[in-house]
């Protein structure tokens, strides 16, 4: 069939239009700081449902700290979050802090850890961002001196001034899953070494001046406490003199002792040997 001239003239100037319109731009895919954005089924962390809670999660036994090998995955000499660069050490063994803790949930729970194992919320595990892949450290909370051995599987937190992200059930058995962040002591556990009786001290002040601690200890001893100690650590700079009451094997008389410092106005923290 032929067309008429008008309706060629039309078609040719509708291809030409065609031809010189831009052609669309795909949109460029979201970027985003987070390595782990899209990752999670949720935005943000939350605790799990009462009825998702095991009955006995204060019971849940502390992990069992035995040799392993490092895992392939997870420990990288040297790598990078949030523009900033975390050296992973090659041993834990010493490995002594003091910081923030806190502890992650359901956001997470089932996803690969760092290690390439599955986080389980109710597993006494943690995720820490220099130490060795597995190993396993003892977690004491400052303020009521309860303590837990859980195995580092994981990386993080990478939120400022917190060294430790434990599982739901080691911050259960902390009892600080109300607080969302508590101070705690984290101390390396070698496993090729005999364990020892766990010995809990207070610590009432701490000191670079020996004359200091000295003066503090005679103070304690006025109110009652003669049995108060100097200990001396050797810090990187100089020595740190430690004025304490101990060591506690039982639990209940380091609290008594701490609450008779307390109504006497000593703050005393939790320190393990």
């Amino acid at each position: 069939m032929r067309l008429p001239a008008r309706a060629i003239a039309l078609l040719l100037m509708l291809g030409l239009a065609g031809c010189g319109a831009p052609a669309p731009k795909s949109r460029p895919a979201a970027r985003s700081d987070n390595p782990n954005a899209g990752r999670y089924a949720l935005e943000h962390d939350v605790a799990p449902h009462p009825d998702e809670v095991p009955d006995d999660i204060a019971s849940i036994p502390d992990a069992v700290p035995r040799a392993e090998p490092r895992s392939r995955g997870g420990n990288s000499p040297v790598y990078s979050v949030f523009g900033k660069t975390y050296r992973v050490l090659s041993d834990a063994r010493g490995f002594r802090e003091r910081g923030i803790a806190s502890w992650y949930g359901k956001k997470f729970h089932g996803n690969r850890t760092a290690n390439g194992e599955t986080y389980d919320m109710f597993r006494m595990t943690a995720a820490h961002k220099t130490l060795p892949l597995p190993s396993y450290v003892r977690v004491t909370r400052l303020d009521n001196g309860r303590s837990v051995v859980v195995r580092i599987n994981d990386r993080g937190p990478f939120h400022k001034g917190r060294v430790i992200d434990l599982s739901y059930a080691a911050a259960a058995k902390l009892d600080m899953l109300g607080h969302g962040s508590t101070e705690v002591e984290v101390v390396a556990i070698d496993p090729l070494e005999p364990a020892s009786p766990a010995e809990s001290w207070l610590q009432i002040a701490a000191y670079s001046d020996p004359i200091n601690a000295v003066v503090m200890r005679e103070e304690l001893a006025r109110h009652g406490h003669r049995d108060a100690q100097i200990l001396i650590d050797d810090g990187e700079d100089q020595p740190v003199h430690r004025v304490v009451l101990g060591p506690f094997v039982d639990t209940r008389s380091a609290e008594t002792a701490r609450l008779r410092l307390q109504a006497a106005g000593f703050a005393a923290t939790w320190m393990r040997q």
